[in-house]
């Protein structure tokens, strides 16, 4: 960790550095375990090419899940934010233990839990980022809508900009378009989402219970965190199970998976290039 940044962290925390040691699995940032002068150890993650709010909007989706009851009640944790700068954020530092029993069934019924901790909206009051990707949530009516405006066409708008959509592939969202308000599911009462919730943004803490880091909140589809958590694989059968049995999913939702898969595979088409697009294709051709 640079002099200057060190101290801008040491500063905020009110405790010099007294080391900071590299860790592991950041995509977007680096990651250091900090020990501070009064022994202390913590968490930062920093970037110093990330924009001016990345890491304040971060901290504010932090608070954001943290403020849901499985969380207060210790089903779920969230690490606490301690500091946070333009290039830098503090958190608790999360040890790892071995998982408990029932970590899955744990694991579901605080999903459950968070996304039944209904915000005011579709939406949230400010915009974020999931990655580095710049994620706006201006408020929306109706899920199908937000869904359109907020998600799938800011990702198929970048994507022409970058010259990795084709014609025919936007003829074909275009005709997802027209028919989304009949497949989005039966009306439900928006959700609070983690709204990036792949395998590597679960933790274990020191107790063995499920932690949640890294989050992209929003108010939207539940489905959203659960079709997500299915994309890249790392959550257990027992997940969705526990899920279920704490809050039933409407009719039909096996078969909107790769619908709610489409926002993620196109942010990967965005973040790392065009071979996420056989996947977009793919999740069309189930949907369509």
């Amino acid at each position: 960790m640079r002099e200057a940044l060190r101290e801008a962290v040491g500063e905020a925390l009110g405790a010099a550095v007294r080391d900071a040691r590299a860790l592991g699995g950041g995509d977007i940032n680096d990651a250091w375990r900090v020990t501070l002068a009064d022994g202390a150890a913590v968490f930062v993650k920093t970037n110093e090419g990330a924009p001016a709010d990345m890491f304040a909007v971060e901290a504010r989706g932090l608070a954001w899940l943290a403020e849901a009851p499985p969380v207060r009640d210790g089903t779920l944790r969230v690490p606490e934010v301690l500091a946070v700068g333009e290039r830098f954020l503090a958190l608790e530092l999360l040890e790892s233990g071995p998982r408990v029993a029932d970590f899955d069934a744990r694991l579901g019924r605080g999903l459950a839990a968070l996304h039944r901790a209904a915000p005011a909206g579709f939406g949230l009051d400010h915009a974020n980022y999931i990655g580095r990707l710049p994620q706006s949530n201006a408020p929306a009516e109706d899920w199908a809508t937000f869904y359109r405006r907020e998600r799938l066409e800011p990702q198929l708008a970048m994507a022409t900009e970058k010259g990795l959509l084709s014609a025919g592939l936007r003829r074909r969202f275009d005709a997802l378009f027209a028919a989304l308000p009949e497949r989005v599911g039966p009306a439900e009462a928006p959700a609070r989402l983690h709204g990036d919730l792949w395998g590597g943004n679960l933790h274990v803490d020191a107790a063995g219970g499920p932690a949640l880091i890294d989050p992209a909140v929003y108010g939207g589809h539940r489905e959203m965190d659960l079709a997500m958590m299915r994309l890249f694989g790392g959550f257990g059968r027992r997940v969705f199970d526990a899920y279920a049995e704490a809050w039933p999913l409407a009719p039909g939702h096996e078969a909107r998976v790769p619908l709610y898969q489409l926002y993620p595979l196109l942010v990967h088409v965005n973040l790392f290039g065009g071979g996420y697009l056989g996947s977009v294709e793919r999740a069309l051709d189930a949907v369509l």
